[in-house]
C-alpha cells in the first residue's frame, strides 16, 4: 500500500513540476515583455489601441514589429538605414562594444554562414581520461590559427548546470569526437549533469556534419572503442596520433 501511494506521488511530482516550471517561466517572459513595451513611446506602445489590457499584447507586437524591421532591412533604403544608424554606433565608445558583441553573438546563432554551435563534439578536457561534450564555434582562424600552424577548431565547453557559462578553448580538429546528438540534446546533458542521455543513434540513420574549414577531410566518426573514464588508451596514441580505433568505415 505504502508502495503504491510512493509510485503514484512521484508520477504526479514528474508531471506536475516541470508543468508548473515551463508556465512560471512562460508567465515571466510574458509579464516582462509587456512591461518592457511601457518604455516605448506612447504612439507604439499597444496599450494606446487596445480598449483595455490584455496579457501577452507585448509579445504580439514585439514579434510583428522584429518581421517589420526584417522587412524594411532587406531592401535597398532598409540596409543603407541600417549602415548609418551602425556608423553613428561606432562612434560612441560604450554603445560601440555592446552593438558589435551583441550583433556577432546572434549571428552566431541564426546566421547560416555561421558554424556556431551546431556540432557537438567529444573531446578530452580538462586532462587525458576525462572527456567533456563541447560545442563547435567555428574555425580556428586569425593569429591563433597561424601561430598553432594545424588545422585547430575553437569549441565552448560549458559548464553544469549553468550551459550559458563555460570555457573557450582551441583544439586540434583531429582530437575530437564528433558526436550525432543534437545540440538540444546536448544542451539537456550538460543542464542535467548527465542524469538525462538521449538515445544513440543507430548506424546510418544519420550523417555527421561536414567538418569546419575549407576542404580536407571530415573529421574521423566516433570511435567505438572509447571510454568515458580511465586509463587505457583515450583518444590518441602515445605519439600524438590518432589510433586505429578512431578509423570508421568498412575495411
Amino acid at each position: 500500500m505504502k508502495t503504491g501511494l510512493r509510485k503514484y506521488f512521484i508520477t504526479g511530482l514528474l508531471i506536475v513540476v516541470p508543468l508548473y516550471i515551463t508556465v512560471y517561466v512562460f508567465t515571466v517572459m510574458v509579464r516582462f515583455i509587456d512591461s518592457a513595451t511601457d518604455n516605448l513611446p506612447v504612439p507604439l506602445r499597444p496599450s494606446t489601441y487596445l480598449p483595455y489590457d490584455i496579457p501577452g499584447a507585448g509579445i504580439l507586437f514585439t514579434v510583428l514589429g522584429i518581421f517589420i524591421v526584417g522587412v524594411l532591412a532587406t531592401n535597398l533604403i532598409g540596409r543603407k538605414l541600417v549602415e548609418l544608424g551602425e556608423w553613428f554606433l561606432s562612434k560612441i565608445p560604450f554603445l560601440r562594444a555592446v552593438y558589435k558583441g551583441t550583433k556577432q553573438f546572434m549571428e552566431t546563432f541564426f546566421s547560416t554562414d555561421h558554424d556556431g554551435f551546431r556540432r557537438v563534439v567529444l573531446l578530452e578536457y580538462p586532462r587525458k581520461g576525462l572527456f567533456s561534450i563541447g560545442f563547435v564555434t567555428g574555425k580556428t582562424g586569425g593569429e591563433l590559427g597561424e601561430r598553432i600552424g594545424e588545422r585547430t577548431i575553437n569549441i565552448f565547453i560549458p559548464t553544469t548546470p549553468n550551459p550559458t557559462s563555460g570555457y573557450y578553448i582551441v583544439v586540434r580538429e583531429k582530437d575530437v569526437v564528433p558526436l550525432e546528438m543534437t545540440v538540444e540534446d546536448a544542451f539537456k546533458v550538460v543542464m542535467t549533469g548527465g542524469i538525462v542521455i538521449p538515445q544513440a543513434v543507430p548506424a546510418g540513420a544519420a550523417q555527421t556534419p561536414p567538418a569546419v574549414g575549407d576542404g580536407g577531410p571530415p573529421a574521423a566518426s566516433a570511435p567505438p572503442g572509447v571510454r568515458a573514464a580511465g586509463g587505457g588508451d583515450g583518444l590518441q596514441g602515445g605519439g600524438g596520433e590518432t589510433t586505429s580505433a578512431g578509423r570508421a568505415g568498412p575495411e
